[in-house]
This record gives C-alpha cells, structure tokens and sequence, in this order.
C-alpha cells in the first residue's frame, strides 16, 4: 500500500488563491501564517489538497514507513481540516476552551477562525509539534 499523500512541487499561493469563499481563503492564509511562524517551515502541497509544514519519517512495528507533514490543514467543502498529528488525546482542556469544532484522530474540523479561539488553536498547534518532536525529533 503507498502513502497517496506525499509533499509535491504544486503552488501553495494557487491552492490558497483557489479557495472560496473569500472569508476562508482569508482564514486558510492566517493558519498558514501560524503555522509557518511555530514550525519555522514553508508551506509546502502534500497530495492535492492538504498545506503542511515540516516532515517526519514514521515506521510502524508492520514495517511500513513513509514520510508525513508535521503539522498542516485543507480547505474542505464544509470546513477547514487542521492536522495535529499526534492526535487529540492528551488536548482536552484545550478542546473544551477552543470554541466551536469537531473532530476525528488526527483531524480538527473548523467552520470559520471566527467560531473560535485562535490563541486557543495557535497553543493547540504548538503543543502537538512538541509531543509529535519528542517521538519524532526533527
């Protein structure tokens, strides 16, 4: 089985530039922003759809191995996906403070920046970085 989600060459400004409505084209640049400011990385495509920042090299006790964003987030019909990869878990104080979401393992699902607390999300990032970095040093 192959890993369809890979960093490629494609535009970030042309993915970000293609997204609509305007209010979360606005909302995917300032959690590019955030993300590019905590990970100290571009933005860079993973398949079609996904913005990620940073990489890390993950092999499973199967032995499948690959290469995964550390962090990222799409532009979805209904929402915007923010990855945190180390999943949700160990986030429930800040799920509680972090205002109107969903999620599912690695996934958190917003409308709009404004149904919630960005200092909430932007801490949120941060601390998945530093539990993803204590399994997978950069």
């Amino acid at each position: 089985m192959t890993n369809k989600t890979i960093e490629t060459d494609a535009s970030v400004e042309a993915y970000l530039s293609a997204i609509s409505p305007d209010q979360k084209q606005t909302d995917c640049r300032v959690i590019a922003d955030m993300m590019q400011n905590l990970t100290g990385h571009s933005p860079k495509m993973w398949g079609p759809s996904i913005v990620g920042f940073g990489r890390y090299h993950y092999k499973y006790e199967s032995g499948r191995e690959g290469d995964a964003l550390r962090t990222g987030f799409a532009a979805r019909a209904q929402n915007i996906s923010i990855y945190i990869m180390p999943g949700y878990q160990d986030f429930e104080d800040e799920l509680s403070r972090l205002g109107k979401h969903k999620i599912g393992k690695s996934c958190l699902y917003i409308k709009r920046l404004s149904d919630v607390d960005v200092s909430v999300l932007e801490e949120m990032i941060a601390k998945g970085l530093r539990l993803l970095a204590k399994k997978y040093p950069e």
